[in-house]
Order: C-alpha cells, then sequence, then structure tokens
C-alpha cells in the first residue's frame, strides 16, 4: 500500500482519499494550517490516521516557530495544539496523539529549542511506527477468530488509508488473508461519503482479496439468507464501558448482526480507548454539512433544493452488541477494556 501520511521534505505528505478510486494523488501539507484543513475535509480519515497526522501536524508546526525561549516556544506549541484538536469531535486519536505531543513538549524543558523541534518531530515518527506494529499485532490476534471460508461484512473503511498503514478491521482479514484463509469481504457502500464503495473497495482490490460491494441497506437480507458469517468494523472512540463510536450506520449493522446470531467484532488500537470516557452517551457526535447528504461526492443533487437534512457522522453501539473488541493486546469483551487498558 501506498503510505497514508508520511514526513516527506520537509512536509507532511497524505495520500489525498478525497481523490479516491479516481485517482491516487498526494497533499505535500507544508504548515499545520493546511494539515488541519485535510484532517476537517476528510482528505485524511480514519481515527489512527487522524492520530498520526495531527502528531506530524505539530511537529510542522514547530518547525516554523522563531521563539528561542522555552516558554514563548511552548505557548507557540501549544496554539497549533489547540487549532488542530478542533479539527474533528469524535475520534479519540486525535487527541490522545496531541497530548502525547504535549507531553514530550513538557519533558524537553531544560533542551534548547533546536533539539526541542527534532525531539518533536521524532515523537511523531514514533507514533506512525507504534501504530502500525500495533495494527499488525491486533490482526494476529483477529484473524484467530476468523474461519477458513467465512464471508465477512465490514462498514466504513478501517484499513491502511484509514491508518499509518496496515489496518484495523481490514489489518484482521489481511492477516486471515496471509495466513492462507479463503474469506471474502462484502463491503457496504457507507453513505453519505462512500468509504465503503470508494477506499474498502479499492483497498482489497489492490491486495487482491476477494471483495465485493453492496449497498447499505442490503445487509440484513444477507445475513437472513446465510451470506454472512461475521462482521468487523473500526472504531473512532471506544468508552470505558465498552460502547463503540464508529461511522454512522454501524450501530444498525450491530443490531442485524445480533437478531441474526452473528458475532460483531470491533478492531481498535489502545489510543482508541478512551477510559475517561464512562460511557457512549458522553461521547460528541460530529455533525457534517447537508451537502454529503443531497449529493454523492459532490455531483449533482440526488434531493429538492433546500430539503431538510441531518447529518450525524458517527453513531454509537452499546457494549451489549459487541460480541469482542480485538485489541493489540488481544481480544476482550467490551466490559473487560477498563481493566484491562486501566492505568
Amino acid at each position: 500500500m501506498v503510505p497514508t501520511v508520511e514526513w516527506k521534505d520537509g512536509a507532511v505528505r497524505l495520500l489525498d482519499q478525497s481523490r479516491l478510486p479516481e485517482k491516487v494523488e498526494f497533499l505535500d501539507c507544508r504548515d499545520y494550517q493546511t494539515v488541519a484543513r485535510a484532517i476537517r475535509e476528510l482528505r485524511v480519515r480514519g481515527a489512527p490516521a487522524i492520530g498520526v497526522t495531527a502528531a506530524m501536524g505539530v511537529a510542522l508546526g514547530a518547525q516554523s516557530l522563531t521563539a528561542t525561549s522555552y516558554d514563548e516556544f511552548a505557548r507557540g506549541v501549544t496554539a497549533i495544539c489547540e487549532h488542530l484538536a478542533a479539527t474533528r469531535p469524535t475520534a479519540v486519536n486525535l487527541f490522545w496523539a496531541i497530548e502525547r505531543m504535549k507531553r514530550t513538549l513538557a519533558g524537553l524543558r531544560a533542551q534548547p529549542v533546536v533539539e526541542i523541534k527534532r525531539r518533536l518531530l521524532d515523537e511523531s515518527q514514533r507514533i506512525l511506527d507504534e501504530d502500525i506494529a500495533m495494527n499488525r499485532a491486533l490482526g494476529r490476534h483477529g484473524a484467530a477468530l476468523v474461519r477458513d471460508g467465512q464471508t465477512i461484512l465490514t462498514h466504513c473503511n478501517a484499513g491502511a488509508l484509514a491508518t499509518a498503514g496496515y489496518g484495523t478491521a481490514l489489518g484482521v482479514v489481511r492477516a486471515a488473508w496471509e495466513q492462507g484463509k479463503r474469506i471474502r469481504v462484502l463491503a457496504d457502500e457507507t453513505r453519505p461519503v462512500l468509504q465503503g464503495a470508494r477506499l474498502t473497495v479499492w483497498e482489497l482490490m489492490q491486495d487482491q482479496i476477494p471483495v465485493t460491494l453492496i449497498t447499505d441497506s442490503m445487509a440484513g437480507a444477507l445475513m437472513k439468507s446465510g451470506l454472512i458469517h461475521l462482521c468487523l468494523v473500526g472504531a473512532d472512540r471506544i468508552a470505558a464501558n465498552g460502547d463503540v463510536a464508529n461511522k454512522i450506520g454501524t450501530y444498525s449493522v450491530a443490531v442485524l448482526a445480533k437478531a441474526h446470531g452473528l458475532p460483531f467484532y470491533v478492531a481498535a488500537p489502545h489510543s482508541t480507548i478512551d477510559l475517561a470516557t464512562a460511557s457512549g452517551n458522553q461521547i460528541p457526535i460530529e455533525q457534517r454539512k447537508p451537502q454529503e447528504v443531497t449529493s454523492l461526492c459532490g455531483g449533482p443533487p440526488i434531493a429538492p433544493l433546500g430539503a431538510d437534512v441531518l447529518n450525524p457522522a458517527f453513531d454509537v453501539t452499546p457494549a451489549e452488541f459487541v460480541t469482542a473488541i480485538i485489541t493489540e493486546r488481544g481480544v476482550f469483551k467490551p466490559h473487560e477494556i477498563a481493566d484491562q487498558f486501566g492505568s
């Protein structure tokens, strides 16, 4: 896979996911404001990828600061962090990565500013490298849940494109495929932005993993007919009680899976787990612009002019509908998450 995000020639280089699958193009962000716009405009998306991008955005912004004293430099970095944190409210990886960069900064008070700039860049690269390693680990754990010959339903995109590489839900798929299991993925389109159709299908086709595109409304009928064996999704935030925030429509898939007796698995690294949020009721849900619903990917209108629109980007699946959560440390029941990942 081409890199989703990387540091390249003094810039944060992003694979522009708003252009896929028609074009593979890259966006070179040379200031943190451009990084923030890229996050807000879904040029980069997926909770882990957003976190890595934000960390690199902090490091990029820090390079341009002219302050020579620690206190003045720290104020500048804090402002950069606040700007990036204001881009999207639901994916907790964004805030996790920014807080990690802040902690790194706080631990370097005795260092000269030029050294702090270097160390912030190093830390952002560590966050990227660790994300890939975590995804590979959770992929290995999750592959044990997939049997030869099974068909997996996915929702949205939780693959290499949504992370620094390899993927969470699709990391499990990749690991199972690499083990020689003959599996197939049913990717639902994931309205309104079509991340399943545009991104998941494209990504799996690149790896020659069998994938079939379906509409969102087909899931229940296909479960009833026995064509789906398990459901596998990523997450943007997991609360302490095991409730899961993910792309809008995830809750519907989970309810259908429970009604048909199918396992519903969530794959996510520890950076997606938010123990400070007690339950899904406290997770902020991003509301996006109506045009994403009234047209398809910026094309001609598919609804009457002036139609009233609701467009929440995420929903919350209660823990009772989640069979297990797959992490880099192993597979756990939702109620076990707080104990496993508590400090």
